[in-house]
C-alpha cells in the first residue's frame, strides 16, 4: 500500500513509525470528531496508574498496523478498559480505503454476533421480573414449539421423532436447542418449505419467521450438543413475546438509553451513515478488497437476536463495563450481581463450544474460559465474551478487570487468526504484581 494511513489515538497513547513507508499521523483529543464524544465514554486514566505499561499498550496499534501495511484489513478500532477506566482507545488505518477515509474512534460497525450478548442480556432483565424459570418450555410463549421433532438419520433415509424433552429458555440462552431457521437438509417436503421460507420472499418480523421455522426438525434432541445457529433468535422472540414489545424497542429503552449508548441501533439514521466503516473480503492472494460500501439502508422491521446491531467502540464499552461491574455502569443497575454471575458461569460442562476453540464452554449468552492451558487465548480462567463475523471481538477478564475490545470489518477474517492473537497483545500490556493475591473469578476461588 503506498497510501498515507491515518491512526487517530487518545491523550495516553503515542504515534510509531510503520517502518514500511506509511505515515502514521498522531492526532489530539481535541482534533477528534466532536460526534466521537457524543457517548457517554467511560473515564480515560493513564495507564501506570491501574497497573498497565503504555510503551507495552503501543504494541496493540503496531499489530493492527502490520496488518493494514500488508493489506489484509483497511482499518481498526481498539479499546481497553483496566478497574473500569480507559487506558487505551484508537483507531489505525481506513474506514473507507476506497475513498482515502481515515478510521476514527467513533465510527460505527457491523456487530453480526455481538449482538447476541445484547440480546441475551434483555431477556435475563426480564428473568429477574420473575417472568419465568430458565428450564420452562419456549411452548408457553412460542405454542408452535410444543411437541417439535427432531430429525433422526438411519442409513441413507431421514425420519422424525418426538423430541426427548422440551426446548426450554436455557437451551436456547446457551445454544444447545438444536433449533434452525434454515429448512436446507431437513427433509421437509416442497410445500413445507415454501411455507417455512415464505416463498423466497422476505419476512416481515422475526416473530414470524419463527412460528413458521417450527416446521423444522431439530438437529439434536435439545440439550444433547451445542451448536452455534439460530438459538439467540428466539431469545429475541422471547423478549418480545413476554414484555410485549419488539426486540428494537426494548433495546433502546431498557439498555441503551439507560446506558448512553446513543450509537446503537438495527437501522442506521441517515445523519450517521458517514459514520460506518466500509465492509471488506479477503482475496485470493491474502489481501483484501471492499464488498460493501457504506450506504444508507431502508429501515427494517426484522430485528434478529443472531446479528444486526451497529454500534461504536465507545457505547460497546458501557454494556461490557456494565456486565463487568456486575450488572451497574455510573449508578445504572440493569441486572442485579448475582444474574450476571449465572450469566457468565459455564453452563455447557464438557460440550465442545467449537466457535471459541479448545478450552471453552458457554453461559447465558457468553463464552467462558473453562481451561486456558488449552485455549488460545491469554485470559485467566473464567473469563468471558464473544465475537462477530466480521472481525469484531468482545472479552473481558474478571480477574484481571480488564475489558479488551477490537473492530474491524472483514468478513472472512479467519485465516488471519487476528482475534486469537489480540488478548495477547493486551494482557502482555498488563505489569503489576499480584503474587500476594488469591484470584477469585466472582466466588470461585482458585487458590492463594
Amino acid at each position: 500500500m503506498n497510501k498515507k494511513t491515518y491512526r487517530i489515538i487518545d491523550r495516553y497513547s503515542s504515534s510509531v513509525a510503520n517502518g514500511m513507508g506509511c505515515v502514521c499521523l498522531a492526532v489530539t483529543l481535541s482534533m477528534i470528531p466532536s460526534s466521537a464524544w457524543a457517548s457517554e465514554m467511560l473515564a480515560s486514566v493513564q495507564s501506570e496508574s491501574v497497573g498497565m505499561s503504555a510503551e507495552r499498550l503501543q504494541r496493540v496499534d503496531e499489530y493492527f498496523q502490520r496488518f493494514i501495511d500488508n493489506n489484509q484489513i483497511a482499518g481498526a478500532v481498539t479499546l481497553i478498559a483496566r478497574r473500569g477506566k480507559v487506558v487505551h482507545h484508537s483507531a489505525v488505518g481506513w474506514k473507507y480505503r476506497e475513498q482515502n477515509i481515515p478510521m476514527s474512534t467513533d465510527t460505527i460497525f457491523s456487530l453480526a454476533s455481538m449482538t447476541k450478548p445484547i440480546v441475551s442480556t434483555a431477556l435475563m432483565m426480564l428473568f429477574e421480573e420473575g417472568r419465568f424459570r430458565l428450564d420452562d418450555p419456549i411452548s408457553d410463549w412460542i405454542p408452535e414449539y410444543a411437541d417439535h421433532m427432531v430429525r433422526e438419520s438411519e442409513g441413507p433415509r431421514q425420519r422424525r421423532v418426538p423430541e426427548a424433552r422440551p426446548v426450554t429458555i436455557r437451551h436456547v440462552l446457551t445454544h444447545t436447542s438444536g433449533l434452525s431457521l434454515n429448512p436446507n437438509n431437513s427433509g421437509l417436503t416442497e410445500e413445507e418449505l415454501r411455507w417455512v421460507s415464505n416463498n423466497g420472499e422476505s419476512f416481515e418480523t422475526l416473530g414470524e419467521r419463527v412460528s413458521r421455522a417450527a416446521l423444522i426438525p431439530a438437529a439434536f434432541h435439545p440439550g444433547d450438543y451445542w451448536q452455534y445457529g439460530s438459538s439467540t433468535d428466539f431469545v429475541a422472540v422471547l423478549v418480545e413475546k413476554i414484555s410485549g414489545q419488539s426486540i428494537d424497542q426494548f433495546l433502546q429503552q431498557r439498555i441503551f438509553a439507560p446506558l448512553g449508548m446513543h450509537d446503537t441501533f438495527y437501522n442506521v439514521p441517515r445523519d450517521k451513515v458517514d459514520r460506518v466503516a466500509a465492509l471488506y473480503s479477503p482475496t485470493e492472494n491474502g489481501e483484501s478488497e471492499l464488498r460493501r460500501a457504506p450506504e444508507y439502508q431502508q429501515p427494517s422491521t426484522y430485528f434478529p437476536g443472531v446479528a444486526g446491531l451497529k454500534s461504536t467502540s465507545s457505547d460497546y464499552i458501557r454494556f461490557a463495563q456494565m456486565i463487568a461491574n456486575g450488572g451497574e455502569l455510573d449508578g445504572i443497575r440493569l441486572l442485579g450481581r448475582m444474574t450476571v454471575d449465572l450469566m457468565i458461569s459455564n453452563h455447557t460442562g464438557d460440550k465442545e463450544v467449537y466457535i471459541r476453540g479448545a478450552g471453552y464452554g458457554f453461559g447465558l449468552g457468553f463464552g467462558v474460559l473453562v481451561d486456558p492451558t488449552v485455549s488460545f487465548d491469554m485470559l485467566s480462567p473464567g473469563s468471558y465474551g464473544w465475537g462477530g463475523a466480521f472481525g469484531t471481538l468482545y472479552w473481558a477478564d474478571p480477574v484481571e478487570d480488564l475489558v479488551g475490545l477490537m473492530f474491524i470489518q472483514l468478513a472472512g477474517h479467519g485465516p488471519l487468526n487476528i482475534r486469537q492473537r489480540f488478548t495477547n497483545v493486551v494482557t502482555q500490556a498488563v505489569v503489576d504484581s499480584v503474587a500476594d493475591q488469591g484470584a477469585t473469578v466472582r466466588g470461585y476461588s482458585f487458590g492463594q
